[in-house]
């Protein structure tokens, strides 16, 4: 079954839309250059809303690593994705000495042949050049597949998000902007339609 993460979220509300609708992972982002941007209090009020219905996954791309280590600690996020090429293999290795698990987060304009684990991390996620922009990106452009746990991302919708999981058979898919209703601000109806597409 297609491991399935809905990210950006921001209220409790989406919390529970996420998690009803079968969504495997949700994910938090805390980054100041995000209309999804949270603060700690809320990342913290959010995961503990979550209650252990779902994976949780605190996502940043600006905030140096022992800051980031620091709030996926403090929050008490299951994982930590550092996203972007900010992140070298250091980065990870700082993460995992804390004892936070990790996923990283490339595109194929900053990694044309991404290869799972190569970081130390858990699970590896494929974004759009612009990540958080609802940009697609061309299936035929990525010549070498990931193996292992890798999550398609980047303009997915609950409309040919099934389509493109048959195409490219990922471990796992990731949506923000694709089941938002305006930029930063989730449809509900949209995040159980995405889940559900990816489910038939």
């Amino acid at each position: 079954m297609t491991f399935v993460k809905i990210c950006g979220l921001s209220t409790p509300a989406d919390v529970d839309a996420a998690v009803e609708a079968g969504a495997d992972a949700v994910g938090f982002v805390m980054s100041s250059r995000s209309p999804r941007h949270v603060t700690p209090a809320l990342a913290t009020t959010l995961v503990d809303h979550v209650a252990g219905r779902a994976l949780t996954v605190l996502v940043t791309n600006d905030l140096p690593v022992d800051e980031a280590v620091t709030q996926a600690v403090a929050t008490g996020v299951d994982v930590l994705q550092l996203h972007g090429p900010a992140y070298d293999a250091g980065a990870f290795a700082v993460a995992a000495e804390a004892g936070v698990r990790t996923w990283r987060a490339t595109s194929l304009a900053q990694d044309p042949h991404p290869r799972t684990g190569s970081h130390g991390e858990d699970a590896l996620l494929l974004d759009s050049p612009v990540p958080g922009s609802g940009h697609r990106w061309s299936a035929a452009d990525l010549t070498t597949r990931p193996t292992g746990r890798w999550l398609l991302a980047g303009g997915l919708d609950p409309d040919n998000v099934a389509a493109a999981v048959a195409e490219l058979a990922p471990w796992g898919v990731d949506v923000s902007s694709g089941v938002e209703s305006s930029r930063g601000v989730k449809d509900h109806t949209a995040v159980q339609r995405f889940v559900a597409a990816v489910r038939a």
